[in-house]
Protein backbone atom coordinates (compact mmCIF):
# COMPACT_ATOMS: atom_id res chain seq x y z
CA UNK A 1 0.00 0.00 0.00
CA UNK A 2 1.50 3.70 -1.30
CA UNK A 3 2.08 6.19 1.71
CA UNK A 4 0.44 9.47 0.89
CA UNK A 5 2.58 12.17 -0.45
CA UNK A 6 2.93 15.57 1.24
CA UNK A 7 5.21 18.57 -0.44
CA UNK A 8 7.59 20.46 2.14
CA UNK A 9 7.73 24.25 0.88
CA UNK A 10 10.57 26.02 2.01
CA UNK A 11 10.62 29.80 1.11
CA UNK A 12 13.32 31.52 1.16
CA UNK A 13 13.60 35.45 0.06
CA UNK A 14 16.42 37.07 -1.95
CA UNK A 15 17.54 40.81 -2.83
CA UNK A 16 20.96 40.27 -3.98
CA UNK A 17 21.90 37.76 -1.49
CA UNK A 18 19.20 35.59 0.95
CA UNK A 19 17.50 38.14 3.04
CA UNK A 20 14.61 36.16 4.82
CA UNK A 21 13.60 32.58 5.03
CA UNK A 22 11.75 30.57 7.62
CA UNK A 23 14.53 31.17 9.95
CA UNK A 24 14.17 34.51 10.72
CA UNK A 25 11.21 34.66 10.68
CA UNK A 26 10.17 32.33 13.63
CA UNK A 27 13.27 34.30 15.32
CA UNK A 28 10.87 37.35 14.62
CA UNK A 29 7.73 35.39 15.53
CA UNK A 30 9.24 34.53 19.49
CA UNK A 31 10.69 37.86 19.59
CA UNK A 32 6.99 39.33 19.65
CA UNK A 33 6.12 36.23 22.20
CA UNK A 34 8.98 36.66 24.23
CA UNK A 35 9.82 40.70 23.99
CA UNK A 36 13.47 40.13 23.77
CA UNK A 37 16.08 39.00 20.81
CA UNK A 38 18.02 36.84 23.57
CA UNK A 39 14.94 34.92 25.21
CA UNK A 40 13.88 34.46 21.49
CA UNK A 41 16.93 33.09 20.49
CA UNK A 42 16.93 30.47 23.58
CA UNK A 43 13.80 28.97 23.08
CA UNK A 44 14.80 28.38 19.63
CA UNK A 45 18.05 26.62 21.22
CA UNK A 46 20.16 29.90 19.08
CA UNK A 47 23.16 31.64 20.39
CA UNK A 48 22.30 35.21 21.04
CA UNK A 49 24.90 36.23 18.73
CA UNK A 50 24.12 33.62 15.81
CA UNK A 51 20.52 35.81 16.53
CA UNK A 52 22.30 38.84 16.52
CA UNK A 53 24.60 38.15 13.20
CA UNK A 54 21.46 36.84 11.47
CA UNK A 55 19.20 39.35 12.73
CA UNK A 56 22.15 42.44 11.45
CA UNK A 57 22.35 40.50 8.19
CA UNK A 58 18.64 40.32 7.08
CA UNK A 59 18.04 43.98 7.88
CA UNK A 60 21.25 45.13 5.90
CA UNK A 61 20.19 43.12 2.76
CA UNK A 62 16.28 44.31 3.46
CA UNK A 63 17.58 47.63 4.24
CA UNK A 64 14.97 48.57 7.43
CA UNK A 65 15.73 47.93 10.92
CA UNK A 66 13.57 44.97 12.05
CA UNK A 67 13.68 45.57 15.94
CA UNK A 68 13.25 48.62 18.33
CA UNK A 69 15.58 47.43 21.35
CA UNK A 70 15.82 48.55 24.51
CA UNK A 71 19.16 48.20 26.59
CA UNK A 72 18.55 47.07 30.09
CA UNK A 73 18.54 48.61 33.41
CA UNK A 74 15.65 49.17 36.04
CA UNK A 75 13.20 47.36 34.43
CA UNK A 76 15.22 45.39 32.18
CA UNK A 77 15.60 45.47 28.46
CA UNK A 78 13.71 44.09 25.60
CA UNK A 79 12.99 44.31 21.55
CA UNK A 80 9.74 44.72 19.37
CA UNK A 81 9.41 44.19 16.28
CA UNK A 82 9.11 47.56 13.66
CA UNK A 83 6.11 48.65 11.85
CA UNK A 84 8.49 47.10 8.59
CA UNK A 85 9.50 43.98 9.85
CA UNK A 86 5.39 43.41 10.94
CA UNK A 87 4.49 43.77 7.63
CA UNK A 88 7.49 41.67 6.11
CA UNK A 89 6.25 38.72 8.34
CA UNK A 90 2.69 38.65 7.40
CA UNK A 91 3.29 39.18 3.97
CA UNK A 92 5.61 36.40 4.69
CA UNK A 93 3.55 33.94 6.40
CA UNK A 94 0.41 34.30 3.69
CA UNK A 95 2.91 34.18 0.94
CA UNK A 96 3.88 31.09 2.54
CA UNK A 97 0.41 29.80 3.09
CA UNK A 98 -0.97 30.59 0.12
CA UNK A 99 2.05 28.59 -1.40
CA UNK A 100 1.62 25.45 0.54
CA UNK A 101 -2.30 25.42 -0.11
CA UNK A 102 -1.30 25.61 -3.89
CA UNK A 103 1.38 22.51 -3.58
CA UNK A 104 -1.44 20.29 -1.50
CA UNK A 105 -3.86 20.58 -4.42
CA UNK A 106 -0.77 20.12 -7.13
CA UNK A 107 0.44 17.44 -5.03
CA UNK A 108 -2.81 15.57 -5.40
CA UNK A 109 -3.29 16.73 -9.15
CA UNK A 110 -0.06 15.76 -10.34
CA UNK A 111 0.59 12.19 -8.19
CA UNK A 112 -3.16 11.28 -8.54
CA UNK A 113 -1.54 7.95 -9.79
CA UNK A 114 0.13 7.53 -6.41
CA UNK A 115 -2.35 8.98 -4.02
CA UNK A 116 -4.85 6.87 -2.35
Amino acid sequence: MNQKLSPKISVRLFTDDKCFGPGIAALLHRVEEYRSLRSAAGSMGMAYSKAWTVLKSCEEHLGFKLLHSTIGGKNGGGATLTDEAQKMLLAYDAYTAELNAYADKLIDEKFSFYQQ
